[in-house]
């Protein structure tokens, strides 16, 4: 037996879920964790550096606390005061600026590519076995290479993000052109209409959703792997400033870091969530 549930009631409850987490982690850190006292294993006490040698212990932060220092953070987020001293909004800008550049020339290679794989059969399979011996490695082993070949860590990060994007969108679109009806494209030869029509006409319009459903995937992707690649090549970015709050141990800092990574993770799946649905087609 199935009940509509409204969003109002969904709200509802995901703000009780909420609540109720939020409590139980402020009560938790109020009461205070386990008493000290055991020999800190030396391989942490070595990635905790100073604080660790002197036996130094820096307590979880509570909600109420990363909600001050969250304040903190956006009041101010374009601040520069040095090259390690610059404010978080400038950090998911330079960020969001490599996933943009990757993901853009991994769309420019991948869609017209795909197009070709998905309408010939024979490349198809030619370039079958180099896609799937390729698009297993992680992004980030190519980041060595990258950082060799390229000589500057910024554009290294943005050629691992079009390597991490570029595979579910060539996938993608192989499989939406070459998807597309076969009476559709007898239509497109009745009317004689030449191979260029009927790709723009015809396929794009029939393989448009799962094109756009390659792009979504692909930009969650990247949105993942650039906050890993920033912190092996360090300097600014979103990942390098949790790596950099680590090192201080700011943990209130980190806390704020992830959950905004996941919120604009968000906005970037929902807006091109809302692209798919605009080229939705219906029988």
């Amino acid at each position: 037996m199935s009940r509509h549930v409204t969003n109002a009631q969904a709200a509802l409850l995901s703000l009780a879920i909420l609540a109720a987490f939020l409590g139980i982690w402020e009560f938790s850190a109020r009461s205070g964790g386990p008493a000290g006292g055991a020999a800190l294993d030396p391989e942490y006490a070595a990635l905790l550096g100073a604080a660790a040698a002197q036996g130094g212990q820096t307590p979880f932060p509570m909600p109420s606390e990363i909600a001050v220092r969250l304040w903190e953070l956006v009041r101010d987020p374009f601040y520069i005061r040095g090259p390690n001293d610059q404010g978080i909004g400038i950090q998911l800008a330079y960020s969001l600026a490599r996933v943009g550049a990757g993901f853009l020339i991994a769309a420019a290679v991948a869609i017209p590519l795909g197009f070709l794989i998905g309408m010939s059969p024979l490349l198809s399979a030619a370039l079958n076995p180099f896609i799937q011996v390729l698009r297993p490695v992680s992004p980030l082993a190519w980041m060595p290479l990258a950082l060799y070949t390229i000589k500057d860590s910024s554009v290294s990060s943005i050629f691992v993000i079009f390597i991490c994007s570029v595979w579910p969108m060539l996938l993608n679109t192989a499989f939406g052109v070459s998807s597309t009806r076969k009476e559709w494209l007898n239509v497109a030869r009745t009317l004689e209409a030449g191979k260029l029509k009927t790709a723009w006409k015809v396929i794009l319009p029939a393989a448009a959703p799962t094109i756009l459903t390659g792009m979504r995937i692909s930009i969650g992707i990247a949105w993942l792997v650039i906050v890993a690649a920033e912190m092996l090549v360090g300097g600014t970015g979103i990942g390098y400033w949790v790596w950099n709050q680590w090192n201080n141990l700011s943990l209130a800092d980190i806390v704020i870091a992830i959950l905004l990574i996941g919120i604009v993770g968000l906005l970037l799946d929902r807006l091109l969530g809302v692209a798919a649905r605009a080229v939705a087609w219906a029988e």
